[in-house]
């Protein structure tokens, strides 16, 4: 799993699975490009990394047309890119009878349009290098169905649809297209859940884990496993790390 000399563009790099998966490549020896909204965030990811030779890339994904350009100017910057490990999205708890447009519109740009022109934009020439790949970070609920995330759970079932698609349109160019789809891990916004639900609400969500809560170090290690040399004959697959969650 040896990542020395490659370049990583991570998304969401802020926080969360995007800033673990980013701690995690720097150890296996990638040069990480940390991307996210508030450089403040990003140079807190910054200053975990192992090795040197990394770059913060502030940028607003809600910017589509604009995410080639800016893939391009990054791989000129640095090096045809290795990998694109797209973790930025948003989550979305609305009941549909209370759903309007505009959630909608936002939610499905921030998981689907980004990752679409992500692709687009790393499949340009020298922006990637002969031997790449794309992860996507979606979700369990793009399989199972849970009440008042049905917008949310639609985005991340898209992604393992492009998933699959990109995989076949991309080979030929060596660019592999996997996903990850995790349960809950820990996280600030699992406990941001914990604090808003009843103690024996939360139990039961920790139930549904056989293997109990998930860290994002487990999700981060198989985005490291895709993209290293490890996941070199995998493409158009979906890694679920759930804890069992998706087993029941």
């Amino acid at each position: 799993m040896d990542l020395s000399g490659a370049t990583v563009l991570v998304t969401g790099a802020s926080g969360g699975i995007g800033r673990e998966t980013a701690v995690l490549l720097s150890c296996l020896g990638a040069r990480l490009i940390l991307s996210g909204r508030r450089q403040d965030k990003l140079d807190a990811t910054l200053a975990c990394l192992s090795g040197e030779g990394h770059l913060t890339a502030a940028f607003d994904l809600t910017a589509l047309d604009e995410i080639p350009r800016w893939i391009r100017s990054l791989a000129a910057q640095t090096a045809p890119l290795r990998a694109i490990v797209h973790a930025a999205g948003k989550q979305l708890t609305v009941p549909i009878r209370a759903i309007r447009s505009k959630p909608i519109e936002d939610l499905l740009q921030a998981n689907l349009s980004s990752a679409i022109m992500l692709a687009r934009g790393f499949c340009q020439a020298d922006c990637h290098a002969e031997s790449s790949s794309i992860v996507f970070l979606s979700s369990v609920m793009g399989f199972t169905g849970k009440p008042g995330i049905a917008v949310y759970s639609a985005s991340k079932a898209a992604l393992l649809g492009l998933t699959r698609s990109l995989a076949v349109e991309l080979a030929g160019s060596g660019i592999r297209v996997n996903a990850v789809a995790p349960a809950f891990v820990q996280t600030e916004m699992l406990d941001q859940v914990r604090e808003l639900l009843p103690p024996d609400q939360f139990a039961a969500l920790e139930a549904a884990h056989p293997l109990g809560i998930g860290t994002v170090r487990d999700v981060a290690n198989a985005v490291a496993f895709l993209v290293a040399d490890t996941g070199r004959w995998i493409t158009g697959s979906t890694l679920v790390v759930d804890g069992g969650y998706s087993a029941q």
